[in-house]
């Protein structure tokens, strides 16, 4: 038994160091994006920040884009395995609960949703019905389905479809054009028109986006490779796990530099938007895939090879707050960057509003370490425990 909790620990502990890292990611990523409002100043006020702003932009772009919130997903899915091997080590079915505690996830997103356009619990809530529905299956059919939705299947449709079809043209993006009902809300909207805005086009802009873009099959894919890494128990440390990661390195590096440059190449050879635009969304999909498989078995192998890990462990606290942190950011960044409240993407620029967004990280950590003194979990994870385990 003892060995067992030491072994969880162990798990859960490398896990929310990689959660901590992802949601960092994440929010520096959406205050550079000024929480996808995307007005910034006209001039900069020194010369050398045109250069800065543009390397923190492809920079923090190429490092998390599209990569932070795969690690999210694949988290997301390692700890439904968790809470379901608890609940089956003590005899009892945990599907119908957490179907139940997706319900309070969709509920909890509307209150984020109401105030970034950008929510994500949402869109889990609805994706993580895969979960329940493909736990009882072999570790081969998990893997096999995964494997499938991460592929794009509807965009090699897609493909498939304007090969046959010369004459085939793509229709307007709905993702866009619901941004751009947005766009002019955040821009110009009272509080209570922005909040109106996010709960209908924002979330529709959200979704339609995610869709268009290959979120919604990668996340599926991800959750169930989650699970399968806790099935596997790929996050305990062991000699042969350690040489899985270090082939899955590897692997992801030979796979990610080609894919990245065949991306970039592409729009040199096909000049077809119909057929240009699926394939470059599987590419930078798989793409993405891969450099989130390299920050994720780098951040493993560090974690279980360096000595001193107390760097790494503060980004515990970090990631078990996760989504208080995600909402947290969401509240504060359309107080500061939308109009109806103090407007800063007029004066903010990429390289101020960077380290913004790093002073922001910083102070939502010392809250995580000040708050976790005298609680068990953040005020929002607290709040779906008890209601996820509440006596119906």
């Amino acid at each position: 038994m003892v060995q067992k909790i030491a072994e969880t620990n162990a798990r859960v502990d490398v896990a929310d160091v990689l959660r901590g890292l992802a949601v960092m990611g994440i929010i520096v990523l959406h205050s550079i994006e000024h929480f996808n409002f995307y007005y910034f100043p006209e001039n900069v006020p020194f010369e050398w920040m045109k250069f800065t702003d543009r390397v923190i932009w492809d920079g923090l772009f190429f490092t998390f884009g599209g990569k932070a919130y795969a690690v999210f997903a694949l988290l997301f899915g390692f700890s439904f395995f968790i809470q379901n091997d608890n609940q089956q080590r003590r005899g009892k079915d945990f599907r119908l609960r957490f179907l139940w505690r997706l319900t309070l996830l969709f509920i909890i997103g509307q209150f984020n949703a109401s105030f970034f356009t950008g929510e994500i619990l949402t869109m889990y809530a609805v994706i993580g019905i895969i979960l329940p529905i493909c736990c009882k299956l072999s570790d081969r059919t998990v893997a096999i389905i995964g494997t499938l939705l991460i592929l794009q299947p509807l965009d090699w449709g897609k493909v498939i479809y304007a090969l046959i079809d010369p004459n085939y043209t793509a229709g307007e993006s709905l993702g866009n054009y619901y941004f751009g009902i947005a766009y002019e809300v955040q821009k110009s909207g009272t509080f209570l028109e922005t909040i109106r805005m996010n709960i209908w086009e924002g979330q529709l802009a959200n979704f339609t986006w995610a869709f268009e873009h290959g979120r919604i099959m990668q996340t599926a894919g991800l959750f169930l490779f989650g699970m399968l890494v806790g099935r596997k128990r790929l996050f305990l440390h062991s000699v042969s796990t350690e040489q899985l990661w270090f082939k899955s390195l590897g692997i992801a590096l030979l796979c990610f530099f080609p894919l990245y440059g065949l991306n970039n190449l592409l729009p040199g050879f096909i000049s077809r938007a119909a057929l240009l635009t699926p394939l470059q969304l599987i590419i930078s999909s798989l793409s993405n895939l891969s450099f989130m498989v390299i920050l994720v078995t780098g951040g493993l192998l560090t974690f279980y090879r360096v000595k001193d890990r107390s760097f790494l462990m503060r980004f515990t606290t970090y990631g078990k707050m996760s989504m208080t942190n995600y909402i947290g950011q969401s509240l504060i960044g359309s107080l500061l960057f939308y109009h109806w409240g103090f407007f800063l993407g007029r004066y903010m620029g990429i390289t101020y509003s960077f380290i913004f967004g790093i002073v922001f990280v910083l102070l939502q950590m010392a809250f995580c370490s000040w708050w976790l003194k005298s609680h068990k979990h953040g005020p929002f994870e607290g709040l779906w425990k008890r209601l996820t385990w509440i006596r119906k």
